[in-house]
């Protein structure tokens, strides 16, 4: 006769703390590793823990959100600060699409999208563009998304249209970007000390289904091996 296993409960997500976003403007003045160790409490508990109370509660319609290392990669860089001074997490769909979520002294970004797309994304990402129904379709989302009030944007955009494309392409606009993602950053604000943060992340996601949808339908997952580690 097998042993039940208890089922963990879901954390409680009531929001992020004020103490997360004075830790991130204090960390802004003194990015140190004395500070760091001697605020790793607040840190653990006001950021890490309620990024995965967050998760929790929407792992079940978005999946699990992952969040990214507190360190920064100073190898190439002059600028040797340790620590990042946000913390973010991502969810991934099945569509190629990431959820995001940020915060940092300055408050809140929520956004999702695909920041960057791989070679053969790119391809048919302009391929799409320059078709003339799927094209106009997501110039349309695109459009009413930023009469919503929210950026559109990638990691990258090219400085005029990519090679093979004309110029005065009536969608250049799309085509110089190199991924498409929309998002809105907030000020600091009570409802992000409340459980009331997650209708807004959630508001947000739910504005993005069309761009999202479209980006499923025509760009999809890079089919491409992931590269080699260093």
């Amino acid at each position: 006769m097998g042993v039940a296993t208890a089922t963990p409960l879901a954390r409680v997500f009531s929001g992020f703390p004020i103490e997360a976003f004075d830790f991130y403007a204090r960390l802004e003045v003194d990015n140190s590793r004395p500070f760091w160790l001697a605020n790793k409490a607040i840190y653990d508990h006001a950021v890490k823990g309620s990024f995965a109370a967050l998760s929790d509660t929407i792992e079940r319609q978005y999946g699990a959100l992952h969040l990214f290392r507190p360190h920064r990669d100073v190898r190439f860089s002059k600028d040797k600060s340790p620590y990042k001074t946000a913390a973010g997490a991502v969810a991934e769909s099945d569509g190629g699409s990431a959820w995001y979520v940020q915060v940092s002294a300055e408050g809140m970004f929520i956004g999702c999208g695909m920041y960057t797309m791989a070679s053969d994304q790119l391809e048919r990402w302009r391929a799409a563009i320059d078709h003339s129904r799927h094209g106009a379709r997501i110039a349309a989302i695109t459009a009413d998304l930023r009469a919503k009030g929210y950026d559109i944007g990638a990691m990258e955009s090219l400085k005029t249209a990519p090679r093979g494309y004309a110029k005065d392409h009536p969608r250049v606009e799309l085509l110089r970007l190199k991924g498409l993602t929309m998002g809105r950053a907030h000020p600091v604000a009570k409802w992000m000390h409340t459980g009331k943060a997650r209708d807004r992340i959630l508001a947000v996601w739910s504005d993005a289904k069309p761009m999202n949808d479209w980006l499923g339908r025509h760009v999809g997952p890079s089919e491409l091996a992931p590269p080699e580690p260093d």
